[in-house]
This record gives C-alpha cells, sequence and structure tokens, in this order.
C-alpha cells in the first residue's frame, strides 16, 4: 500500500509501534541531534533505535520534528512496501533493462511491463495540501525548526530536502538531496557537489550564459576567464573572474515528502530515468505533482513545506563546515545561493530532517537499501558479479567489498575499473575483490581471506581519479588516488605457478555424525 503523504507514513510508524513522541522541551540547536544519535546507537531495543517525532520544541510552539524515520532495516522495508530488498531490487532491474527486443515474441513480452511502468508517471494536478498556505512575502525560513546539528557547523541546514531543477538544454526535471545552510531568513546554500546533477544544470547555465554574451560582445575574454577559474574553484562551481555572466537558475525544494519520494531523492538514478518514475515504481502508483508559484518547476503535491526560488549565476558564497557522515565536518568551500521567492506549506507542517555524523545513523540504512536494489542494475553491466557490500564504517564511498564468478585471468582488475566507471561508484576509494565462494556480508570471513590470499606488491594497484567531495584525505579537493585489491585464487595464467592450499574445512561424514550428537553434548557443555 502506498503512502500518499507523510502523515499517512507517521500513522503506519505508529501502528507498527516504530515511532516514538516526545512531549519534552528539546532545543533544534545541537539537543535534538544528540538525542537522535544516543537512541539510533543504543544497544538497547531494535537496532537504530525508533523514529522520534518531537512535538515541544523550544522556540517553535505547535511544531513537530520528524527525525530517523528511515533509521533501520524494518522501517526500510516498511517505507518502500516489501519483505526483501533483494526481491524489490530484482523486480526494479525488469524495468531498468532496457535492451532492444529482439523479435516479435520478445515485443509480446514486453507488453505488460510497459503498461505497467506506464502507471508510474508523475502527473500534475491543479493543487495539493502543499498549497494551503502560500506566503510571497513576510515569510521566514527562521519560522521552521530546523536544526543545528554539531557544535562546528556553520550554522543551521537543511538536512532531508528533496531539491529540484531542471537541464537548461533538454527540460528534463531532476530530483536531489543536497544540504541547504541557512544564511538568513530567505537565504541558504546549495551545496549541489562538482559530480551531482543539479551542478551540471548550473554548469549549463552558466555556459548558455557565457554563449549568449559572446555573441553579443564577440569577445573571447570572458569565456578564457571562466575556463581558468572553472580549473582552480575547488567547490566544483564554475565562475568568471571578469564577465561574470549575469542570469538565473530556478530551483525549488520539497520538505517532508512520501517516502518513496525522499527515498527515490538518494538512489543513484541511471541518467535517463527520473526520479518522480522511480518514486511511482516504488509506491505502485504515480506521484501526484504540482506547479510552482513563481518559479517554473513542479514539486510533491502532498509535501509539507516548499521553497521556490533560484540561484543566480554570479553569485557563490562560503558554505560550511558541516559535521557529515564521514564521522568528520567537511571543510567550508564555495557554492551558489538559493534566493527564497515564496513559501508554500500545509497547515501545522511537520518539519522533517535527518543527521548524520559517526555511523551507525540514519543515513546508514538508507544506504544499505540502495546497496541491495541496486545490485541487480550492477549485474546487467557487471554479470559476474554475486554480491557487494558497502560496510557502513566506509560510510558507503571508502570501502565496497565485491564478489565474482572468476572466468579468466585479470579479471578481479576488469572488475574493479568498471566499477569506478558507474556513477556514484566512481568515489569508491577501495575496492576488494574475492571469489565466490567468500560471503563478503561477514567481514570476518573477509578479513581472514583476503589477508591470507594477497600479495602486496602483486595484488594492490592504484590510479587517480574523482573523489568524493567530502574526502578531506586526498590529494586535492575532488581529485586524488583510489585503491583496488585483488584477493581472488590466483591462477597460473596469472604467473602464479605454487600450489594453492585448500582451505580447512571438516569432511561432511564427520559433521553429520558429530549433528546427530549436538544436542546432547550442547547440554553437557551447557551451550543449549
Amino acid at each position: 500500500m502506498p503512502f500518499d503523504d507523510l502523515r499517512q507514513w507517521i500513522a503506519a510508524l505508529e501502528r507498527a509501534g516504530e515511532i516514538k513522541r516526545i512531549h519534552t522541551q528539546v532545543d533544534p540547536i545541537l539537543e535534538i541531534t544528540e538525542i537522535t544519535d544516543r537512541v539510533s546507537k543504543s544497544k538497547a531495543g531494535k537496532p537504530g533505535g525508533p523514529a522520534l517525532l518531537f512535538e515541544n520544541v523550544r522556540g517553535y510552539p505547535g511544531s513537530k520534528v520528524l527525525i530517523n524515520q528511515f533509521g533501520s532495516e524494518e522501517r526500510m522495508k516498511l517505507a518502500l512496501g516489501v519483505k526483501s530488498f533483494d526481491e524489490f531490487g530484482e523486480r526494479m532491474r525488469m524495468f531498468m533493462d532496457v535492451k532492444s527486443p529482439q523479435g516479435f515474441l520478445d515485443k509480446l513480452k514486453m507488453l505488460p511491463l510497459l503498461t505497467e511502468a506506464g502507471k508510474f508517471f508523475p502527473k500534475t494536478v491543479p493543487t495539493g495540501p502543499c498549497k494551503e498556505v502560500i506566503k510571497r512575502d513576510k515569510f521566514s525560513l527562521l519560522d521552521f525548526p530546523i536544526l543545528q546539528c554539531w557544535p562546528q557547523d556553520a550554522g543551521r541546514f537543511i538536512t532531508l530536502p528533496c531539491v529540484s531543477t531542471r537541464d537548461p538544454k533538454s527540460g528534463k526535471r531532476n530530483l536531489g538531496m543536497y544540504r541547504l545552510q541557512v544564511f538568513d531568513e530567505r537565504t541558504t546554500g546549495a551545496h549541489w557537489q562538482r559530480q551531482k546533477v543539479a551542478a551540471e544544470h548550473y554548469r549549463q547555465a552558466l555556459r548558455d550564459a557565457r554563449s549568449r554574451e559572446n555573441s553579443q560582445t564577440s569577445s573571447l575574454s570572458a569565456s578564457s576567464g571562466a575556463v581558468d577559474l572553472m580549473a582552480r574553484t575547488s567547490g566544483g562551481q564554475e565562475l568568471a573572474e571578469t564577465g561574470h555572466p549575469s542570469g538565473k537558475m530556478e530551483v525549488a525544494v520539497a520538505i517532508g515528502t512520501d517516502p518513496a519520494v525522499t527515498f527515490s531523492a538518494i538512489v543513484p538514478a541511471p541518467p535517463d530515468v527520473e526520479e518522480y518514475l522511480i518514486a511511482g515504481f516504488l509506491r505502485s502508483a504515480p506521484v501526484e505533482l504540482v506547479k510552482c508559484e513563481t518559479v517554473d518547476l513542479e514539486v510533491p503535491a502532498t509535501s509539507e513545506i516548499v521553497l521556490e526560488g533560484y540561484v543566480n549565476l554570479d553569485e557563490l558564497r562560503t558554505e560550511g563546515p558541516f559535521g557529515d557522515h564521514t564521522g568528520f565536518y567537511s571543510l567550508e568551500d564555495l557554492y551558489p545561493v538559493f534566493h527564497i521567492t515564496c513559501i508554500t506549506h500545509r497547515k501545522d507542517p511537520i518539519y522533517a530532517t535527518t543527521i548524520v555524523g559517526k555511523p551507525p545513523m540514519e543515513d546508514a540504512y538508507m544506504g544499505k537499501a540502495v546497496e541491495r536494489i541496486f545490485l541487480p542494475l550492477m549485474k546487467l553491466t557487471i554479470p559476474e558479479l554475486i554480491d557487494i557490500n558497502l560496510p557502513i564504517e566506509g560510510v558507503f564511498h571508502n570501502l565496497m567489498i565485491v564478489s565474482i564468478r572468476k572466468s579468466y585471468p585479470g579479471q578481479a582488475r576488469k572488475v574493479m575499473n568498471a566499477i569506478w566507471s558507474l556513477g556514484q561508484a566512481m568515489f569508491t576509494k577501495c575496492i576488494v575483490v574475492v571469489d565466490e565462494d567468500v560471503d563478503v556480508q561477514d567481514i570476518a570471513d573477509v578479513t581472514l581471506k583476503v589477508l591470507n590470499h594477497i600479495d602486496p606488491g602483486r595484488d594492490i594497484q592504484f590510479m587517480l581519479g574523482p573523489v568524493d567531495s567530502l574526502d578531506h584525505a586526498s590529494r586535492l579537493p575532488n581529485y586524488g588516488s583510489k585503491m583496488g585489491i585483488d584477493a581472488t585464487r590466483k591462477w597460473p595464467t596469472e604467473g602464479f605457478t605454487r600450489p594453492w592450499p585448500d582451505e580447512i574445512l571438516m569432511d561432511a561424514k564427520t559433521r553429520a555424525v558429530v549433528d546427530g550428537k549436538w544436542k546432547a553434548l550442547a547440554k553437557e557443555l551447557g551451550l543449549d
């Protein structure tokens, strides 16, 4: 059953016993973070702790703050309406496998899938709950209980926004999740990193603006200055030192969407697949969108809060630091400024947010869901893949453990390079490749096999390439080295001529005999 809005989702959490209402007064500055961090890391109760709905926020009478809504495996499955991420991932793979049908029978087989897919496309409706209150003037971001998460944060940050932009050239919409630092009542930072889709939309708008200006002035000086600074701006934003290109790019931000929309904003969608279509697929029902009041963009009709506005193409501002999911503060850098022109919201809106920091936290469970759901899609490109594990402590882009069905020499290195070519997987700092009989979800087994199977000088390779903007250890912002470890068994065709020893395992006959005696033995040993 799909959830039409955040409120239906909260009601479902209550029915499942997965949410706690907090009546003790709390401060949005640091206190909510400390409470949520303790709950998410608590050893008592279920892993991840419950979702939290704070109903007594200091300075914001009547306001409610929802946090940790996705902070457990059970809640992630509930949010997506599935019992198994793997089954859901296989269903998604069928829809994403866009290879052309080879014959008439293949085309007939595709018809049911195409018919079902047609039900998931978003549809625009005249109005929705997010329009219950419309403020074109006399509005302020400070009317909402936006959190300051950590002591050294540069201020308050909106941390769970669904940010909509449009490609200036193709007109295609994109939905991403980029933190927004609150500068004042009507402006925020727009933290879309260099490799994100919204950043490319921004760069395309800059290119278009420069092209228009160059055609008018027939001057190349502004263009050459822009290219020079583009190479030297660490935040990944282009801005010319001279001949600043004028213009704006429209932006809309939805806060407090239904869980499928929120989740779709973080998934590494294929370039030609719109996030609202993925959300419809997750919900098994189309997402209803409404037109914004002051910008030419659409937002989910049932959003709790909508921020409309624009970024200037000639304006960057220092954003950060921010306590990030790496467990360290991401450093300050230059990013565009989001100017808000209108705020719409539901009556008594619920402010949905999240915190990130040292794992495990809410984002760990969201990331694990992405891992399981998108494994079948990775197999479309890398068919020898058996399984992957992105350990929570590796904060997803620092370590990927991969098991493969090895068929030819050098295949582990081919897989490493294939992974580094896949969208957001290009940021993976360390890839470890093991044979198919190694359980990548069992870190103890991985550690034993990897450290026994490698000759470091032979089996570790390094390469240079793009790295995550949050990587504070890289030699340059957004650019650094990566490591691949081939921990598969080595073959003579790979130059290994020594015998490869067998793993120590008891024979099946003896195990069966002891199995028959184990109940009595366990009682004698006090193990029952």
